[in-house]
């Protein structure tokens, strides 16, 4: 099992990265969470992973503390939640405001999650409200990570493929097209010519979270 990497950041495209380690590139897969904490391409980098293995795949998925891992892992236990499902529910609540939504037992804020019906947040809500705040309790200090900075104005081609990167990273994270180019759309509205990939699916996110 793999349970930590640490190398070298040498690609990033949402919700996706490469990490080399002596030579050897791990591809790993991050909740946006994590991907928004992540150091620019180039720098030094460890996080904790989860190992997965399929019969058609072995991925790899990483995570900037050991209590988002844990949440993880407790998210892909219950019945009809997949690793894709549930790095889209990391992707829309940091595991604090996830524990928060759960003792709410808010299952409209879950269902507006790619994939989450009413039956399954539900059944999230009953089989994890409790389970979540033991996790964090019996979890270490996060891995230092070089938070990003304030977006600045980008060139237009640079829109362009921010554009192009936060649909992208919308799609692979379960939102239909039409939801991922509108909201994409709107964050862009919302953020002028200060619109780089990252603020992009920040806000984008938020939006389609808050309904």
């Amino acid at each position: 099992m793999i349970s930590r990497i640490k190398g070298e950041l040498v690609e990033k495209a949402p919700p996706q990265l490469v990490v080399d380690v002596h030579g050897v590139g791990y591809e790993v897969e991050v909740s946006m969470s994590t991907f928004f904490k992540l150091p620019a391409v180039g720098a030094p980098v460890t996080i904790y992973t989860q190992f997965v293995v399929r019969e058609d795949a072995q991925l790899l998925y990483g995570f900037a503390d050991k209590y988002e891992r844990s949440v993880f892992r407790l998210l892909v236990k219950v019945n009809g939640v997949g690793p894709k499902m549930a790095l889209a529910i990391l992707s829309g609540m940091t595991p604090p405001e996830l524990a928060n939504c759960m003792q709410r037992e808010d299952v409209v804020a879950l269902t507006r999650i790619p994939g989450v019906g009413k039956k399954t947040a539900e059944r999230l809500i009953v089989e994890l409200r409790d389970k979540l705040q033991a996790a964090e309790e019996l979890t270490e200090d996060p891995l230092d990570f070089q938070l990003s900075g304030e977006s600045l104005p980008v060139s237009q081609d640079d829109q362009k493929q921010a554009r192009e990167d936060a649909e992208s990273a919308l799609l692979a994270l379960g939102y239909k097209p039409a939801q991922a180019s509108k909201a994409v759309a709107s964050a862009e509205r919302e953020l002028g010519d200060a619109r780089d990939s990252e603020a992009l699916i920040r806000a984008a996110l938020k939006a389609m979270l808050a309904g």
